[in-house]
């Protein structure tokens, strides 16, 4: 059975972003972006379980939205306003509802990177 995952390291600290914000919306042909879920995460740097499965696991296209400048504000990280990374998105496709997609981000204060993990 297919689901969509994710993993946050804070790459500045060298921990899980625990508490980092993360929303995910599907985005629809007409431009319409539905936020379908909205979670903190946990301890671990993750959503406490898959952010899609079972029916709602759904080709298209997709996007992550995960709230950087925030949580470094709230680890008590001074920045400057605007911050250089505030909300980090990212836009991916689900090509095939029954494969697993775990998407992970490291992220820092001034740099992120991702990529499609396993």
């Amino acid at each position: 059975m297919g689901h969509l995952s994710t993993h946050v390291l804070d790459t500045m600290h060298g921990c899980p972003a625990a508490g980092m914000q993360v929303r995910l919306q599907r985005l629809h042909d007409d431009g319409r972006a539905e936020t379908v879920r909205q979670v903190q995460l946990d301890a671990d740097g993750r959503a406490g379980g898959p952010l899609l499965e079972g029916p709602a696991m759904a080709t298209g296209r997709w996007r992550l939205l995960f709230e950087v400048a925030p949580y470094f504000r709230a680890r008590g990280v001074e920045l400057p306003e605007p911050p250089f990374i505030d909300t980090v998105t990212l836009d991916f496709g689900i090509a095939d509802a029954a494969a697993r997609y775990h998407v992970p981000l490291l992220a820092s204060p001034w740099s992120y990177a991702t990529y499609r993990g396993s």
